[in-house]
């Protein structure tokens, strides 16, 4: 492998900070994703982690067109991408629900559903898409153990999928299982843990076909546990982070096997000690949602580098090597968290056999494009 894959030959055309974004690695990621899921038919990639229309036409090419979703605005950039099949994986509440009723009205060549995991909602979601004049389709959302949002398959879900099979205005879409809570290093231990808590979602499927009730599909997982989904031949996987991979997820699942396709440009703007290296990298530039190390660069010399503070415009390291570097020296950094850091960015600057040579707009950074 090219240790300096990501240096940018062109980069004093380039300001920074900005996000860079190899377009190779990205599709190669795609092909990936593909391989694994065992065909395009068991994919449905999750769109929130890089928002860019340019990516899912990517994924369109090679063959993808069922996709989930975070945002309305997630949903709309699919639809426009030429998207066929677009999963809300959120429980559309207020407005939202209008917002996606009329979404649904402007693509009607395009499959849209959404989530639902309560009584109130699921009426909510019926009598709304009765007062449209359409029909919504809506998957029940399973808690299978994270505790953000669904209910558990053991309690009332059998009662809540038999609501959505009897809302006249609702299409019942089947099952919505993320287990977004299982993060073990240890692939024995991670597989365990996916397959306990997948167990009773299988049962109540079958519960449910056996009362003749249609479950079309079973959306599960996420990037983590896509190899334990993948393995299983009823249901469709939903990664998302391993088109453009990250540094958290690299160093928590060494055995997922995905490039890093997206990288944070920064510049040394200061030296204020001389172990000290002011960075434009603020919490403006990088997800900081997260304890230190909120990045990790790819320059020599850097690796064990500590971060001292963090503004909103500078990031600031303290490293015995700094008097390796300059003000204006350029730093390359993978983020640990890319579906934040990408938000963060209204556009990325697009990486070709070593140059820097377009634009991509994050089109679904907004919270709304249209409707």
């Amino acid at each position: 492998m090219n240790d300096s894959w990501y240096k940018v030959e062109n980069v004093h055309e380039v300001p920074s900070p900005s996000l860079l974004i190899y377009a190779a690695r990205v599709e190669e990621n795609i092909r990936r994703m593909i391989a694994l899921a065992g065909g395009t038919e068991r994919l449905r990639p999750h769109i929130k982690t890089h928002k860019m229309t340019a990516v899912m036409r990517l994924q369109l090419a090679l063959g993808l067109t069922k996709f989930k979703c975070a945002t309305v605005a997630e949903a709309e950039m699919a639809a426009l991408a030429g998207a066929e099949d677009v999963l809300l994986a959120y429980q559309p509440v207020g407005p939202n629900i209008d917002r996606l009723l009329k979404l649904s009205a402007l693509y009607p060549s395009v499959r849209f559903s959404c989530l639902a995991d309560n009584a109130a909602s699921i009426n909510a979601l019926a009598e709304a898409a009765a007062r449209a004049s359409t029909r919504l389709e809506v998957l029940l959302d399973l808690d299978l153990g994270q505790h953000r949002t669904g209910v558990a398959p053991q309690a009332r879900a059998f009662d809540l999928y038999r609501l959505i099979v009897s809302r006249p205005a609702l299409i019942p879409g089947g099952l919505h299982a993320y287990d977004g809570h299982i993060h073990d290093t240890d692939v024995t231990e991670r597989t365990a843990a996916s397959d306990a808590a997948f167990e009773p979602v299988a049962e109540l499927r079958g519960k449910l076909e056996r009362e003749k009730f249609s479950v079309p599909r079973v959306v599960a997982g996420g990037t983590p546990t896509f190899p334990m989904h993948a393995r299983r031949t009823n249901v469709e996987c939903s990664p998302g982070t391993c088109v453009l991979w990250d540094a958290g997820y690299a160093r928590m699942f060494p055995d997922l096997d995905f490039l890093p396709a997206a990288v944070l440009l920064t510049r040394v703007v200061s030296q204020p000690a001389p172990n000290r290296l002011c960075l434009d990298l603020g919490h403006k530039a990088v997800a900081s949602e997260m304890p230190h190390p909120r990045v990790i660069f790819l320059n020599p010399n850097l690796e064990h580098a500590q971060p001292v503070m963090h503004n909103e415009e500078h990031l600031v390291l303290e490293t015995p090597h700094a008097d390796q570097f300059a003000v204006g020296d350029v730093l390359y950094a993978i983020p640990w968290h890319i579906c934040p850091t990408v938000a963060l960015h209204s556009e990325a600057v697009v990486v070709r056999n070593g140059r820097a040579e377009e634009k991509w707009t994050i089109t679904a950074r907004s919270r709304a494009l249209t409707v």
